[in-house]
């Protein structure tokens, strides 16, 4: 018999998972390399990330948690976003594990620097696209009732784009060539886009 589950988020789901994590999914990953006042190197993956804006481009990603990420751009305010794709999603994963301020994670997950143009923090030569970001706004969430949380919301203007030039196709850029993996839910889960996943609608008049 098929029903309705319903629940409070403060009061628990109930659930061996918390579903919210599956139900807003899959979601981007917000593959962010950045870099403190000394100049070492900070590379994690952040799963609640996306486009907010186009003109200007403006992304964005939350840190649950005031990480070394979040410290490095507060700081800095420069920040990259390198495309995880298949091929490279167990060194992505590498680069989440819970390690002292001072170690690299461009070297733990045995991951290539490349120079970026306009911001001092490296690329991933690995990922195929990525983007060299200038911090916009650096904002501490709040719930409902205006009480801060901790989680901050990092937005950035996409000031330098760099794409693999097989990923273009008559000047079209072809999401599923990529292969990226987005974050599902559960534990440990990832979808990869592939180009049977792909379909088009025109948008009404």
């Amino acid at each position: 018999m098929s029903g309705t589950y319903s629940y409070s988020p403060r009061d628990g789901h109930g659930l061996r998972h918390d579903p919210f994590y599956s139900i807003v999914g899959p979601r981007p990953i917000g593959w962010i390399s950045s870099m403190d006042e000394g100049g070492r190197s900070n590379l994690a993956p952040y799963s609640f990330f996306n486009a907010f804006c186009d003109e200007p481009h403006i992304i964005g990603f939350c840190s649950n948690g005031w990480k070394d990420t979040v410290a490095n751009v507060a700081k800095t305010r420069q920040f990259v976003w390198n495309l995880a794709t298949r091929s490279i999603a167990p060194a992505m994963n590498a680069t989440s594990a819970s390690v002292p301020h001072e170690v690299d994670e461009f070297v733990l997950a045995g991951l290539t620097k490349l120079t970026s143009c306009r911001v001092k923090p490296y690329r991933v030569q690995e990922s195929p696209v990525t983007f060299e970001c200038a911090c916009t706004q650096l904002v501490q969430l709040q719930d409902a009732h205006g009480v801060p949380v901790e989680a901050w919301m990092v937005f950035g203007e996409v000031i330098e784009v760099h794409i693999d030039k097989s990923l273009i196709t008559d000047g079209v850029y072809h999401t599923a060539q990529a292969h990226p993996v987005l974050r599902g839910g559960g534990n440990g889960e990832y979808a990869e886009i592939h180009a049977e996943a792909i379909f088009s609608m025109q948008a009404p008049d």
